[in-house]
């Protein structure tokens, strides 16, 4: 994405704001309306061609002769309310009765709302996205658009959209663990807009090109902004940059394409969100993707019988932590009689898993160390009947501003059946992340700020890449609370046996078995620490002296 595309996104994003579209979410939903009916103006235009060519494609046309009037290309040139009104009172519902023609366009303008009010804006709006020519863009520039913009409002002051969206640090150590491939299905139970389905299908798409280049995890071309000449460049300037390949997926054939789209699949309960995350899969390339709205937790969240007894091969969310059900609402399939949201979305998760197929699932810390039975049992379950690979410890600050809890990662996988099990290996690794490439505490412009050489995930990384290889049987690291020698650093990572955590109560927490020094380590100079020592003990003398004088 070139600057002059950020520089067009950015007079949108400014635009639409200052004409009192300023609720992010809000704001993104009426961007993907505009950027659908362009998108579609633009895929009609083969029709056009293929008229011209005497050639009939395999889809029907969205606007015959006498719909022509609800083309992008059409209603473009009017201005003011004549505008305003036309899109609002024609084009909307237009769209939402395509029931037949194209169910997936009717399903994302059903109930839709049009909310702009300034036509003026609307008119500059219109303009500028006209501007854009998407049928010359590939996938990965359409992408890129909408991130853009999502990435941007996440960083807006007193912005609400953060809350939605995990950081793309994590989405992306996380989706490189679980190492999506062609041929898995792909779930996220509360998907938001999408983030972690996109990540999956960058990751996809790049291990299916012909050549791949590097992304810093703060955007494309961050490192033009920060002066230098290349992401190779920067990262040898700082060595712990996190980056990520991006590619076209040129090496793909057509079914493969086929096989991408019907692999996915997300819940959201959030119609707002549904349509985000839609559009954001569209400009990705997946038009056909299977997102709906529903609740996953709920007995009557609109799931169908299908998508209770689906099984999926990679399942990748960061779910929401508060909230209690009523126990009638809650799924009766689900392998937990809690009411804690945290608790029914793992269980979600573990039940939905197939047979050999990987999870990763950001969780809240007390529900690794939690106390009631609905805690231990699901963790006993956790580790009893499934091979629980890595417990990665985040920074408490990793959501901020949006959130301060403290978090961690569970990576782990299915067994295919009762031999694998038992071949499963006896132990659990753990990891503890410092630093995640932004401040813990400091917060500017409504995000974090970035630390890029501060970040632990880059060693993370190649941690899990050894250990994979050794097919999880020798984990890095020390063993749980050795005792380490007295120059000798606390380790990033160490690993717990099965047994172990069995007489923990199957507490989950990574702090409860790392490793300790049989001693302070002393780094300062002996002399400065005796002069510290003086001092101190000369003021506490000096008020021992003063209270000893008042009491006389």
């Amino acid at each position: 994405m070139n600057s002059d595309i950020r520089q067009k996104l950015d007079k949108i994003t400014d635009t639409m704001w200052s004409g009192g579209l300023a609720n992010p979410i809000t704001y993104v939903e009426q961007l993907s309306y505009l950027l659908y009916l362009k998108l579609l103006d633009e895929a009609e235009n083969q029709h056009t061609q293929a008229e011209l060519l005497g050639i009939t494609l395999d889809r029907p046309t969205l606007f015959p002769a006498q719909a022509k009037r609800y083309r992008w290309s059409e209603w473009r040139f009017k201005s003011g309310n004549d505008l305003l009104d036309f899109v609002a009172d024609e084009v909307f519902p237009y769209m939402s009765s395509l029931v037949r023609e194209a169910p997936s366009v009717a399903t994302f303008f059903a109930d839709a709302r049009f909310q702009f009010e300034d036509a003026n804006v609307f008119k500059e709006v219109v303009d500028i996205l006209d501007t854009f020519q998407f049928a010359k863009m590939g996938p990965d520039v359409k992408g890129d658009i909408f991130e853009y913009q999502l990435l941007k409002l996440q960083n807006q002051a007193k912005s609400d959209l953060g809350q939605f969206r995990t950081p793309r640090q994590l989405r992306q150590f996380m989706v490189q663990l679980v190492d999506p491939d062609i041929g898995d299905t792909i779930y996220d139970p509360a998907c938001g807009t999408a983030g972690f389905l996109v990540e999956a299908l960058d990751h996809i798409l790049a291990k299916y090109s012909s050549e791949t280049r590097l992304i810093p995890i703060y955007g494309e071309g961050w490192e033009e902004e920060k002066g230098y000449k290349s992401v190779k460049e920067a990262k040898q300037k700082m060595p712990n940059l996190q980056t990520y390949p991006r590619g076209v997926g040129d090496r793909l054939a057509k079914d493969d394409w086929k096989k991408l789209e019907s692999a996915i699949y997300g819940h959201d309960v959030s119609g707002q969100m549904v349509r985000v995350a839609l559009m954001n899969l569209v400009l990705h390339g997946v038009p056909k993707s299977h997102i709906r709205r529903a609740n996953s937790l709920s007995e009557t969240g609109g799931l169908t019988e299908d998508d209770r007894n689906r099984r999926y091969k990679v399942i990748i969310a960061n779910p929401p932590f508060a909230g209690l059900l009523p126990k009638d609402s809650i799924r009766s399939d689900l392998p937990t009689n809690s009411k804690k949201s945290e608790l029914l979305f793992l269980a979600i998760m573990m039940d939905a898993l197939a047979p050999g197929g990987r999870c990763a699932v950001v969780v809240p810390e007390g529900l690794l160390f939690g106390s009631t039975e609905a805690h231990v049992d699901l963790r006993k379950k956790l580790v009893t009947e499934f091979h629980l690979q890595a417990v990665i410890s985040l920074p408490a600050g990793v959501f901020k501003p949006y959130a301060g809890v403290k978090t961690s990662v569970l990576v782990f996988s299915k067994p295919n059946n009762q031999e694998d099990l038992n071949k499963s290996p006896r132990h659990i690794w753990f990891y503890e992340i410092k630093n995640d490439g932004y401040d813990p505490d400091k917060v500017a412009g409504g995000g974090r700020v970035p630390t890029p050489n501060e970040n632990d995930i880059p060693a993370l990384i190649e941690a899990w890449t050894a250990y994979k290889i050794s097919d999880f049987q020798k984990p890095p690291g020390a063993e749980a609370k050795s005792r380490l020698k007295v120059d000798e650093d606390v380790p990033d990572c160490w690993w717990a046996s099965i047994d172990k955590i069995v007489e923990s109560d199957f507490n989950l927490s990574a702090g409860a078995y790392k490793p300790y020094s049989s001693s302070i380590k002393i780094t300062a100079d002996p002399k400065t620490l005796i002069h510290d020592t003086l001092e101190l003990e000369r003021g506490v003398a000096a008020h021992l002296e003063k209270l000893l004088k008042i009491l006389e």
